[in-house]
C-alpha cells in the first residue's frame, strides 16, 4: 500500500451494505498498469461510515486543553466555526464556538453547514478520479474533445486537475464581461469564456499556477460526461454513498438556500457582524459552492482514503506531486495541496471566500486529521492548525483497543 495511506484507517471499521464491485479486467485508462482494485462501475454504492470515538475517560486532558484553546481563538480572533480533531482513524474531539447568524444570536452547532470555499475542489477532483475508474474520461484527454469550442488548447484533464493549465482568471471575465441579471451558472460561464477573448497566462504545462478557472472546467466536464448535473453526480456517486446527508453544491440565485446553511459574515466598526452578500461569481460550482459539516467532511476523507470511493491508484495520483512540462515538481496533487518537505507533512487544503474560512488537513506522519471551518472571516488558520497537532501530540496517546462507536464517548463543547 502506497506509504500516504498508512494514516488512514488504524482501527477504522466500514460496513459496506447495497454495493456491487466491478469485476471487469479491462485494464485501466490512461495506458497504465491495471490496479489491485477494480474500476466502481455501478452507481449509488453506500458504504457505512459510522464516526468512531476515543473513550471519553482517555481524551479528557487533551479535550479540555482544546476547548480552552479554541475559546481563546473565539474570544481573540472571532472565529465562529465548528472543529473535530481525529488520529488513527478515531474522533479525539468536536467542538462548536459562536454563532451561526448574529442578528438572532443563534450559536453554531454540529447542523450547521459551511461554504467550504476552495476546500470544495478535491470533491471536484475526486468525481473526475471516479470517472477515470470507470474508464468514462483519460486524464491525458484535452478538453477540446468535449468542448470543441473551448479557445484554449492543448488543455489536458490533468493540466486542469494540478493548475498548470494557463486558463484566465473567470472571475475577471464573468466582472467585466457578463452583462445578465443572474449570476452566470457553469455552463454560461463556459460558453462566456469562449467568446470572451481573454488571452491564457501561459501555454499548457509550462508552470504551476492556482486556478479558480480549472476547476469550474472540471465541474463542466462531469457534467459533459456524466450527463448528469454536477449537484446530482456528487449526491449521487459520493454525498449519498457515504452518508453526508449535510453536503451538497450550491449555486448562489439559481438554488434554494438549505436548513442550517450559513452566510459569511465580515467584521465592520469594531466587533460588529455584516453579512456578505452574494456575487456575480457566486453561480459557478467546482472551485468552490460545497457545503458540508465538519462531521460530514471527516466521513468524506475516511471514505476517500478507504479505498472505497475511488481505486488506491487513483488515490496515489490524488496525493502525489504534479510535475510541469520541464519535470519541475509542483506543490499540488488532485484537489489537495502538498507539503512533504519540511518536518510538518501534510497533505491539506485552506479556502477563503466570501467570509468563509476552511481547512481540512492531514499531518501523515501522525495520523492526525484537523477540520476547521469558520464562517466570519477567520484569518489564522495556520496557526489554529499548528496549536491543535502540538496540544494533540503532548496531551494524547492513541490506544488502538480503545474503539467505540458514534453518540457513545464523544465530546463536544459549545
Amino acid at each position: 500500500m502506497n506509504k500516504y495511506l498508512k494514516f488512514t484507517v488504524i482501527g477504522l471499521i466500514v460496513f459496506l451494505s447495497g454495493f456491487i464491485i466491478a469485476t471487469s479486467n479491462n485494464q485501466i485508462s490512461d495506458d497504465t498498469e491495471e490496479s489491485n482494485i477494480k474500476p466502481v462501475e455501478e452507481k449509488n454504492e453506500h458504504f457505512s461510515i459510522d464516526l468512531q470515538y476515543y473513550p471519553e475517560e482517555k481524551t479528557k486532558k487533551v479535550n479540555h486543553k482544546l476547548d480552552s484553546l479554541f475559546k481563546r481563538i473565539h474570544k481573540r480572533h472571532d472565529f465562529h466555526g465548528s472543529v473535530l480533531v481525529a488520529q488513527q482513524g478515531k474522533v479525539i474531539f468536536k467542538g462548536n464556538y459562536g454563532f451561526a447568524n448574529f442578528s438572532k444570536k443563534t450559536k453554531i452547532d454540529s447542523n450547521s453547514i459551511f461554504q467550504l470555499a476552495s476546500v470544495s475542489k478535491q470533491f471536484t477532483a475526486g468525481a473526475i478520479m471516479i470517472l477515470r475508474d470507470r474508464e468514462m474520461l483519460k486524464l491525458s484527454d484535452t478538453i477540446t474533445e468535449y468542448f470543441p469550442d473551448f479557445p484554449y488548447k492543448e488543455v489536458t484533464v490533468n493540466h486542469l486537475l494540478n493548475h498548470t493549465a494557463g486558463l484566465p482568471n473567470y472571475f475577471w471575465i464573468a466582472e467585466h464581461k457578463w452583462k445578465k441579471d443572474l449570476a452566470p451558472t457553469n455552463s454560461e460561464m463556459l460558453e462566456l469564456m469562449n467568446t470572451a477573448g481573454v488571452n491564457r497566462f501561459f501555454r499548457p504545462g509550462r508552470k504551476f499556477d492556482y486556478s479558480n478557472s480549472a476547476y469550474f472546467v472540471l465541474a463542466s466536464l462531469i457534467e459533459k460526461v456524466s450527463k448528469q448535473s454536477y449537484a446530482t453526480f456528487l449526491r449521487e456517486n459520493i454525498f449519498n454513498p457515504l452518508q453526508m446527508h449535510n453536503s451538497y453544491a450550491y449555486s448562489f440565485e439559481h438554488d434554494a438556500v438549505h436548513t442550517n446553511q450559513l452566510d459569511g459574515y465580515r467584521l465592520y466598526r469594531g466587533w460588529r457582524h455584516a453579512k456578505i452578500r452574494g456575487t456575480v461569481n457566486d453561480g459557478v460550482v467546482g472551485d468552490k459552492n460545497i457545503y458540508s459539516t465538519a462531521e460530514d467532511l471527516y466521513k468524506w476523507i475516511t471514505g476517500l482514503n478507504s479505498g472505497k470511493l475511488i481505486s488506491e491508484e487513483s488515490l496515489n495520483l490524488m496525493y502525489s506531486n504534479g510535475e510541469t512540462r520541464y519535470g519541475r515538481k509542483i506543490p499540488y496533487g488532485f484537489g489537495f495541496r502538498l507539503d512533504f518537505k519540511n518536518n510538518e507533512k501534510r497533505i491539506y487544503h485552506y479556502g477563503r471566500w466570501n467570509g468563509f474560512s476552511t481547512a481540512l488537513t492531514q499531518f501523515t506522519d501522525e495520523d492526525l486529521v484537523v477540520i476547521a471551518l469558520d464562517h466570519s472571516s477567520f484569518r489564522s488558520m495556520t496557526y489554529l492548525n499548528k496549536s491543535v497537532k502540538k496540544i494533540v501530540l503532548n496531551n494524547f496517546k492513541p490506544d488502538i483497543n480503545d474503539l467505540i462507536y458514534a453518540d457513545s464517548g464523544t465530546s463536544t463543547a459549545n
